[in-house]
């Protein structure tokens, strides 16, 4: 994992005016308290972390926001077992921030959540399609007419999408068992699907512990690591949602010069054998990305919302155009400066 240092003009103009006024252009966010008694503009911050969202792991491991917001404000972590959970919790207002995918983040904007991309925390290879070892389901194309899990609202389910598009198998001909992920492995491993549309990092841990294979792999059906905010929240608290992001970039520049140490705790946390965290993070982890959501990301999801009109779960283009176009708001890390954040 190698540390993108070269910071574009724009982002460090901003973060320098951050500095001077205290404010992010057009969006009011201070980085420090808002208010001229010197606190914070809330009280409260609940946001989320994930298995599959390794920064959000070391920003909950070292304490960060708690050091940096100090005692006026709670900060609440919630764990997400999905994007679609994720997307759940900010969509009924439980999360402040949550992580999901590219393509969950656009599919809820298109269906009207009101969400923005403030961050993009990854660039994962953590989709793949499933099958037991030995498993006569040699190919994508032998997928139609058998029963596949998947969890729908999240990348492996839309990266299970792309690839029946790729391999010209109908999604009708395909049995679809909406299962969590985790429920989606024992369901293959027990025989009880022919495939499983699988993530990281419970889809390493079958492998290492049950000797499942990976029938087919494609990074570019990924959809980046998204980390999203409720519209509320933005307008409410951006010198918190500044810090949140501060935070991340911070954790960035950690976990590429740490990553043995991201490899433990993310073990931990999943519960996991070391040397599994390990192929997750160092194998198919790609942390050195922009994180600031643009043309790179609008290039996927591009390709991935047509689909989606045609598999139901959006109903017209229309709305994929539109979320497409309201869905980013780069302002955030473009000013982003971990040297802010305490600890």
């Amino acid at each position: 994992m190698t540390l993108r240092t070269a910071a574009p003009s724009t982002a460090l103009a901003l973060a320098t005016a951050l500095v001077l006024t205290g404010c992010v252009a057009g969006e009011d966010a201070a980085a420090e308290p808002a208010a001229t008694g010197g606190t914070w503009s809330t009280d409260t911050l609940e946001i989320d972390f994930a298995t599959y969202n390794p920064l959000s792991l070391v920003i909950k491991e070292q304490g960060w926001l708690e050091e940096t917001l100090g005692d006026d404000v709670t900060v609440t972590w919630v764990q997400s077992a999905g994007s679609n959970k994720a997307n759940e919790a900010l969509r009924a207002g439980a999360i402040d921030v949550g992580s999901t995918a590219g393509s969950a983040a656009l599919l809820a904007r298109s269906n009207g959540s009101p969400i923005r991309t403030i961050d993009i925390y990854s660039q994962p290879e953590w989709a793949a399609i499933v099958v037991p070892e030995g498993s006569d389901v040699t190919s994508v194309e032998d997928l139609a007419g058998r029963s596949v899990a998947a969890t729908k609202g999240t990348d492996p389910y839309f990266f299970l999408l792309q690839a029946l598009d790729e391999a010209g198998v109908p999604l009708d001909e395909v049995e679809v068992q909406n299962l969590q992920h985790a429920d989606g492995r024992t369901a293959l491993e027990q025989g009880s699907v022919d495939a499983w549309a699988g993530l990281d990092p419970i889809m390493a841990a079958s492998q290492a512990e049950s000797g499942t294979e990976l029938l087919y792999r494609n990074i570019d059906f990924t959809t980046y690591g998204f980390l999203n905010a409720t519209e509320e929240f933005l307008e409410a608290s951006p010198d918190v949602a500044q810090v949140v992001v501060d935070a991340y970039e911070k954790a960035r520049a950690y976990a590429q010069e740490n990553p043995q140490e991201v490899v433990d705790i993310l073990a931990e946390v999943a519960a996991i054998d070391p040397a599994v965290a390990e192929t997750v993070i160092v194998e198919r982890t790609n942390l050195d990305v922009d994180p600031v959501p643009g043309d790179d990301q609008r290039a996927v999801l591009e390709v991935v919302g047509p689909i989606f009109v045609e598999s139901g779960d959006v109903s017209d283009q229309a709305a994929i155009d539109d979320a497409l176009g309201t869905l980013f708001e780069p302002t955030f890390a473009e000013a982003a400066d971990p040297s802010r954040v305490a600890g």
